[in-house]
């Protein structure tokens, strides 16, 4: 809990280095976890406010990736159908916030010394 008039910590941002060219970061798991809340990956984009071809083009890039599906299209329905989440999906979108949240509490302490550091007045030169 933070106190009132006190600066909030510094953010840290977990991305997942898979190799050289693949990662898995905030804004993918964001995706999917608009995706698993809206039941499509169009609402989800729109709620991302990214274009439907860009969110399917980061779906598609997460299930080539982890070489298994992670976001799957449902078809029919009276609207046409839509997306949900595998199992896998779910797993993945819990296992990184379970490593971002561990990542987090590693480094609390860094941050509040950060934070306390860059709140300091500059000292000048000569005094």
């Amino acid at each position: 809990m933070q106190k009132s008039g006190t600066k909030p910590l510094p953010s840290l941002s977990v991305r997942i280095d898979l190799d050289d060219r693949e990662r898995i970061g905030p804004g993918k798991i964001q995706l999917l976890e608009k995706i698993d809340e809206f039941g499509s990956i169009s609402a989800a984009g729109r709620a991302m406010d990214m274009s439907y071809k860009r969110a399917w083009d980061l779906v598609d890039e997460i299930n080539r990736i982890c070489r298994r599906n992670a976001v799957e299209r449902q078809t029919g329905g009276k609207n046409g159908g839509g997306a949900a989440l595998t199992p896998f999906g779910t797993s993945l979108v819990a296992r990184y916030r379970k490593i971002e949240r561990d990542a987090m509490s590693a480094v609390r302490r860094e941050l509040q010394a950060l934070r306390a550091e860059i709140g300091k007045p500059k000292k000048r030169a000569g005094k």
